[in-house]
């Protein structure tokens, strides 16, 4: 594959599609334990089941046990990490940080704020350690994630995530490639940190990201989508500006594009004028277009136009196999702000975001790439 390239060196992970979700690994504590964790751009603390656990989901990994970790400490609760946490930190009898999370889609966590040592692969094949990193030892969780899961890692823009826990060593950057949950089968993609991350080249869009003070998440400015040919501009709720600036949210850890209502009422009208096939009703409630069909749907190409770069959304982002004879359109409308979904895409956080405009691209080739 021609046409990018990224930096040679830095701390590197594999992202191996389970379910609908991209998990990296990473080991906490000394000696180090394996986690493996859920890549969230949408969040920002860090997060693993512990030891004893009060109420938590099943998973295949032991849980991970702070007893046995030599380099374990309880964050207290005038600590720094502490009043990051925000509205979802408490102080337990023994002074001791805690927190309580929800996420968007149901799942939540709980547990006591601590610091260790983290511990990442690298692309020199050497594992790099962090200490003193602050993460959540959950007693009290509850998700639909699949047994491989054993938590979450935080890559928002906030305090206590990963990129700002290590942005004086990897200096704010890091981008990831997501391969397709249907191709490539058994291929992993990767995400990586540092100059490792920068993403070049003819075969690259770059968009801003819109700032939004120190909130957790990257914002784009969504300026309209085009279904084949036609435009639909995404209008602005202010008269003085066209679009609204940071109107979409990069969230690798939701499977689905979401768009508001109105918007996207008129691109589900025009995709199903464009489709011939049997509509049917999704009996999970969760989309709002399905065809009961056993073979590739013959749907229309949509582009994403962001400021300063266009995208185009091939049927293999744009509609998923949920059933052996149903697939579903895998944006979705909402009364929230929009949510960019894990569609297949690099992405990297400079200022600006780039995304790199294959289709069917191997992640395998990405991160053997040297820097122009």
């Amino acid at each position: 594959m021609e046409g990018f390239r990224v930096a040679p060196d830095g701390i590197q992970s594999s992202l191996i599609p389970t379910g609908a979700e991209y998990p990296m690994n990473l080991s906490i504590g000394t000696p180090p334990v394996p986690i493996i964790a859920i890549a969230d751009t949408g969040s920002d603390l860090t997060w693993t089941q512990r030891q004893p656990c009060n109420h938590c989901y099943e998973q295949f990994l032991p849980f991970f046990d702070p007893r046995k970790s030599s380099t374990y400490r309880d964050s207290s609760c005038v600590s720094s990490s502490c009043q990051a946490l925000g509205e979802g930190r408490s102080c337990s009898k023994q002074k001791h940080c805690t927190y309580n999370y929800s996420y968007s889609d149901g799942s939540f966590g709980g547990g006591n704020l601590a610091t260790n040592t983290l511990t990442v692969s690298s692309t020199a094949g050497k594992p790099i350690s962090f200490p003193l990193f602050a993460f959540g030892c959950g007693h009290s969780s509850g998700a639909l994630f699949d047994k491989k899961i054993s938590g979450l890692v935080g890559l928002g823009f906030g305090k206590l995530s990963m990129i700002s826990q290590l942005k004086s060593i990897i200096k704010g950057l890091f981008s990831y490639c997501l391969q397709s949950f249907t191709t490539n089968p058994g291929v992993s993609g990767r995400i990586n940190f540092s100059e490792s991350s920068i993403v070049s080249g003819p075969s690259t869009v770059s968009t801003p990201l819109a700032r939004k003070g120190r909130d957790t998440y990257y914002y784009l400015t969504l300026e309209g989508l085009s279904v084949g040919k036609k435009r639909f501009p995404c209008k602005s709720f202010s008269k003085k500006a066209e679009f609204q600036e940071g109107n979409i949210i990069v969230d690798s850890g939701t499977t689905l594009t979401n768009l508001p209502k109105e918007f996207y009422g008129k691109i589900e009208k025009f995709v199903v004028n464009s489709i011939r096939g049997k509509r049917v009703k999704d009996p999970n409630g969760i989309f709002s277009l399905c065809y009961k069909t056993t073979r590739k749907i013959n749907a229309p190409i949509i582009t994403a136009h962001f400021r300063d770069a266009n995208v185009e959304l091939r049927p293999l982002n744009t509609f998923l196999r949920v059933q052996e004879d149903m697939v579903c359109f895998t944006l979705i409308p909402t009364s929230d702000i929009g949510l960019l979904s894990n569609i297949e895409a690099l992405l990297s956080k400079m200022g600006v975001i780039s995304i790199i405009k294959y289709e069917g691209f191997n992640c395998q080739k990405w991160g053997l790439l040297e820097m122009l």
